[in-house]
């Protein structure tokens, strides 16, 4: 029979996300990852899928389900182990396979988990492609293989270190200078996947560093987002050991968030904009970032003399606006850094060897490095509403707080250009909420934005 899907179950773009348990059991873990295999050879992608996961507890659990879900239709299965998602999906991409199959809930907390799903573009399914998947899984049953015909199981421990090599052989980055720089730094991996890869890259960039949530268990201390009010012991870590740059990933290691040399976070969005100064001072062209990304990006991309273009909120939009571009340099304001010449994928490692280059090419630590560059404040909340009103909502919020620029592609976005501001109001794709964003020159002023969000957004549900 055609697969059911929970009503509780997070599905979007990003695939399928829910807490351990309830909805997510192996049973429907298995199912899911059956479908996808199935998906993939109709389509004529093959019958190979790269398999990883990040920390989890559950991870091992879901991931023998997944398993057993794909070689049930006969697809020969990868599996990776604990890596980062874009270790995963560069793996997926260089062995031409089918497919690739995530096990990770990204930034949320222990009782999450998901599956994400790739393409053998080494990309996430775009939402064309993500939507035919899903109505493959309501209308159709997958055929299941013979007992002859069953897919088969191979292990691959090294694609960590030939994602290492890869950043590594970037020309953009004078690796050898790096070394003899010899910066210290504090890492704060959160017990994810990134202890598995942080520490052989710190190496090899001749780092000399501290970590804390290095050992890959699962078992996040705090809250695993890497936001500013996430990072109190990294903070106090980089301040005591007297580093030039602490760098903070979430469990899959696609994001990075930084602190300075005095335990102040910077904010993810100067993730992307020190990156992109770094690749744009080698190579000139197009920018793409998100809606909800700090307009500093903006201001780097101005001042290297490129257009920076703007894409709906999920990193394969923000791919897939840039592959239209030809973009040299893009990502998200969460910290997700994408280069294409490395992979079109949001990828942390590759964000801590260019902020080191930065720090390299401007020969200072963090604090003064951001000192460079405009200073904005953002303001994020998140609050409950009925989705099927949004667009009642939409309609009251801009009558409500008059723009003279205006963006519908995801969700809607204000913004007035000549006094810095802007307010991105969206649902969200992980969480049942609707996120409320807004940036301003002071703190203040944006939260006072976001106020009259909630407010002419509370009223339109009245």
């Amino acid at each position: 029979m055609p697969l059911h899907l929970p009503d509780d179950l997070m599905v979007s773009v990003s695939g399928f996300r829910g807490r351990v348990g309830a909805p997510l059991v192996p049973e429907l873990m298995a199912s899911l990852a059956a479908g996808f295999g199935a998906f993939l050879m109709e389509e004529g992608a093959g019958d190979t899928v790269v398999l990883g996961r990040d920390s989890r507890t559950s991870g091992p659990m879901f991931s023998s389900a997944a398993t057993a879900g794909l070689a049930s239709v006969g697809v020969d299965v990868v599996d990776l182990g604990v890596v980062p998602t874009p270790t995963l999906l560069m793996a997926c991409r260089d062995r031409g396979a089918a497919g690739a199959l995530g096990v990770t809930a990204s930034h949320n907390p222990a009782e999450w988990n998901a599956l994400k799903f790739g393409g053998p573009d080494g990309v996430f399914l775009d939402s064309g492609r993500m939507a035919r998947f899903q109505a493959f899984l309501r209308e159709r049953d997958p055929v299941r293989a013979p007992w002859d015909a069953l897919g088969g199981l191979e292990r691959d421990d090294g694609a960590i270190e030939r994602h290492v090599d890869a950043i590594l052989s970037l020309p953009l980055l004078d690796v050898e200078a790096i070394r003899q720089r010899g910066f210290k730094v504090a890492v704060d991996c959160v017990h994810g996947a990134g202890g598995r890869m942080l520490p052989a890259l710190l190496d090899a960039l001749g780092c000399r560093y501290t970590g804390i949530g290095m050992t890959p268990d699962g078992r996040f201390p705090r809250d695993p987002e890497p936001r500013a009010d996430n990072l109190g012991d990294l903070g106090r870590l980089a301040r005591e050991s007297g580093v030039d740059v602490g760098f903070a990933v979430d469990p899959d290691v696609d994001r990075l968030s930084l602190v300075d040399e005095t335990g102040t976070p910077v904010g993810e969005d100067l993730t992307l904009a020190l990156c992109a100064a770094t690749v744009l001072g080698v190579r000139s062209g197009p920018v793409v970032t998100n809606l909800s990304t700090s307009q500093v990006v903006e201001d780097v991309a101005r001042k290297a003399g490129v257009v920076c273009h703007r894409a709906p909120v999920g990193e394969i939009n923000v791919a897939r606006r840039m592959e239209a571009e030809g973009a040299v340099v893009g990502g998200e304001g969460n910290g997700g850094v994408i280069l294409p010449s490395l992979h079109l994928t949001r990828d942390a490692p590759l964000g801590i060897a260019l902020i080191l280059q930065h720090l390299l090419e401007e020969d200072t630590k963090l604090s003064g490095a951001v000192r460079r560059w405009p200073e904005y404040v953002i303001v994020k909340e998140k609050a409950t509403f009925d989705r099927s009103r949004m667009d009642q909502g939409y309609a009251h919020l801009a009558k409500a707080l008059p723009a003279p620029e205006t963006d519908t592609s995801d969700g809607l976005r204000l913004a007035w250009p000549e006094r810095g501001e802007w307010l991105h109001v969206r649902p969200s794709g992980t969480e049942p909420v609707v996120r409320f964003i807004a940036e301003a020159r002071t703190g203040e002023r944006a939260r006072d934005l976001v106020e009259q969000g909630l407010t002419a957004l509370s009223a339109a549900a009245a």
